[in-house]
């Protein structure tokens, strides 16, 4: 919006030129939606208090987590809220891929507030059932599929990491792809919230890291040079990752150790939805199992554990997501939060390396 209103201005205004430049709406859309999330987080941590909008604790959970009971949820709407204004206001609201992204996180945003919802109504950490969520979700990434998949310049190509000439052309599979990209993207996300400040430090470093996908991807002479897809039109995505990391920053300060609001599904939801949408945008599907690599684990070591205790009948972990195992072994809270976001940081660095090294 400020992109339309104030670099027209330039004409008579030297200064207004900058507006032109992704760099600097990314660097202001991430301080805006950071200032946002940091003002107007003590209000809805008091109204929800109010409304008794709290946390219910899973019953089986480590007993460490009895505590937590009652801790304001559904903060993921201060997310959402900081994400589409910052990025309302210093994208290019002409482009199309940033109404692609936004709808993604919107849309899975509302089904996350349908669970917590049905949860603080039914007064248990159950909500809506599995399949119904699994269901809207597809729905969602479906409508992003189809849509990409129909425009005439989106490619279907899938690029793989390490391997420079190794592309190969999904065709009309892509859709089922993306729809796998997405959705599990957002489930891996849904399944790591669960210790304070751990989920949100993590997209925190992946929004980061797509941050800066999005911008060389988008660049035809930097994409030329590393060899990558150019994508026309997805250097806006910059904008959109750039307020994604500042409400990241700004809701951690409240969901850092020991927690004073949660983000609920309606948070973790709808951020994994959209960064699996950016990465099938920008074309670095398969990269964001690398970036996200303890989203992947912690949605595997649910999955081993349900698949071994039906084949078998036992399990493989005391309790699963891994991080709940961790504190089962011993691991004090925060040590964990903190070693997964190093590990997450290592992770980033080794994709973002895979650009060079193909």
């Amino acid at each position: 919006m400020l992109y339309y209103l104030l670099y027209p201005l330039h004409i008579y205004f030297g200064f207004f030129n900058v507006f032109r430049y992704i760099t600097f709406r990314t660097i202001y859309a991430t301080v805006t939606a950071m200032l946002l999330t940091l003002i107007l987080g003590p209000v809805l941590i008091e109204q929800l208090k109010k409304i008794k909008f709290g946390q219910y604790v899973r019953e089986d959970g480590p007993s460490t987590h009895l505590k937590k009971e009652g801790t304001p949820t559904a903060g993921g709407i201060l997310i959402l809220f900081s994400v589409i204004t910052s990025t309302c206001l210093w994208a290019d609201i002409s482009n199309r891929y940033v109404w692609v992204v936004l709808f993604a996180l919107a849309g899975m945003g509302l089904i996350g507030l349908l669970d917590d919802w049905t949860k603080i109504k039914g007064k248990n950490s159950r909500g809506i059932s599995a399949r119904r969520k699994i269901t809207l979700q597809i729905i969602v990434a479906l409508i992003v599929a189809v849509y990409l998949y129909l425009q005439p310049d989106f490619n279907t190509h899938l690029s793989i990491p390490f391997f420079k000439n190794a592309v190969p052309d999904l065709g009309a599979f892509y859709i089922l792809f993306a729809i796998l990209v997405i959705v599990g993207s957002s489930d891996a996300v849904n399944l790591t919230d669960g210790l304070d400040g751990l989920a949100i430090g993590l997209v925190l470093i992946v929004s980061a890291t797509y941050l800066l996908f999005s911008y060389i991807t988008g660049h035809s002479k930097i994409a030329d040079y590393l060899q990558i897809s150019y994508i026309a039109g997805c250097g806006e995505l910059t904008v959109f990752c750039g307020a994604l990391l500042g409400a990241s920053m700004g809701f951690l300060w409240y969901n850092a150790y020991p927690a004073e609001i949660f983000m609920g599904d309606v948070g973790s939801l709808s951020l994994g939805g959209s960064l699996g949408t950016v990465a099938v945008i920008t074309k670095h599907e398969a990269l964001l199992a690398i970036v996200g690599g303890i989203f992947v684990v912690e949605a595997l070591s649910v999955i081993f554990q349900v698949g071994s205790f039906k084949l078998r009948g036992k399990r493989i972990f005391q309790m699963a997501p891994l991080h709940h195992h961790l504190e089962l072994k011993g691991w004090a809270e925060p040590k964990i939060i903190v070693r997964f976001w190093i590990v997450g940081t290592v992770l980033a660095l080794l994709a973002i390396s895979t650009l060079k090294l193909r």
